[in-house]
C-alpha cells in the first residue's frame, strides 16, 4: 500500500474518553464547581458527554486514584472531603519531593529552562484569573523540576499536585498570600540561577509548608453534628 495522506493525526496519542471526562471532572473539582462531599452522579455525566457509563466509571476510578473522588455506600461517587490530617500529609509530602526534585535539577539547568521558568514566574504574577492559576502554578514549579531528569518523581509531583489544587485559591487570596508567592517565586528563580542546589531545595520546602500554614488557618472549620 502505498497511500500517503498529510496532517494525519496520530490516534494512538489521542486522549480516551475517560481521559478528557476525568480532566473535565478534575477541573470542576481544582476549581470549585463541584464541592467537597457533593454526589458526581454516573448517569448524569454519562449523558452529558453523551456516553456510556463505562469511560465515566474509568474516570472516577482514576479520579479516586487522585485523591479528589472517594467512593461512599449507598452515595457512590463523592469529591473526596479530606480531613485538615491528611491535607498536611499531603504538604509534607510534597516539600520532600519537590525539593529533591530542585535538589537534583538545578546541577542540570540550561539557559532555556531558566528563561522559561522567568516566563512562567512572570506570567504567573500578572494573571487575574483565579481558573487560571492552578495550571500557570503547576508549569512554574514543573519546569524547575524538569532538569532532574526523574520522570518518575515528576509524575508522582504531578499526581500529588492534584489533591491540592483546589486550595490554590484560598493560599493566594489569603494574607497578602498572592504578592508572598510571587516574592518566592521569584527567589527560587534567582536561586537557580546562581546555581544553588541546597538553597533552592531550602526556598521549596519553606515555601510549600508555608503556604500549607497558611490554608490551615484558613480551612472551613467542621461543623458539629
Amino acid at each position: 500500500m502505498s497511500l500517503e495522506l498529510s496532517d494525519v493525526p496520530n490516534l494512538g496519542q489521542s486522549p480516551t474518553n475517560s481521559e478528557v471526562i476525568a480532566q473535565h471532572l478534575r477541573n470542576a473539582i481544582v476549581t470549585g464547581q463541584l464541592h467537597e462531599g457533593e454526589p458526581i452522579r454516573q448517569d448524569e455525566v454519562a449523558a452529558l458527554f453523551k456516553v456510556s457509563k463505562i469511560p465515566v466509571r474509568e474516570a472516577l476510578k482514576h479520579l479516586e486514584a487522585e485523591g479528589l473522588v472517594a467512593f461512599q455506600r449507598n452515595r457512590g461517587a463523592v469529591v473526596h472531603s479530606p480531613s485538615e490530617a491528611e491535607i498536611v500529609q499531603v504538604y509534607e509530602v510534597r516539600a520532600m519531593l519537590e525539593s529533591n526534585a530542585i535538589r537534583l535539577a538545578v546541577p542540570n539547568m540550561t539557559a532555556a529552562t531558566l528563561d522559561k521558568a522567568q516566563r512562567m514566574c512572570d506570567e504567573f504574577a500578572r494573571e487575574q484569573d483565579p481558573f487560571r492559576w492552578a495550571r500557570l502554578h503547576w508549569e512554574f514549579h514543573s519546569c524547575l523540576y524538569r532538569d532532574a531528569g526523574r520522570d518518575f518523581l515528576l509524575n508522582m509531583i504531578q499526581s500529588i499536585n492534584n489533591r491540592t489544587e483546589r486550595y490554590l485559591h484560598i493560599q493566594l487570596t489569603r494574607e497578602n498570600g498572592r504578592d508572598t508567592a510571587d516574592t518566592e517565586h521569584q527567589a527560587l528563580v534567582d536561586a537557580c540561577r546562581r546555581g544553588d542546589p541546597a538553597e533552592a531545595a531550602r526556598m521549596v520546602h519553606e515555601h510549600i509548608m508555608r503556604a500549607c500554614s497558611l490554608l490551615q488557618r484558613h480551612l472551613p472549620k467542621p461543623t458539629a453534628e
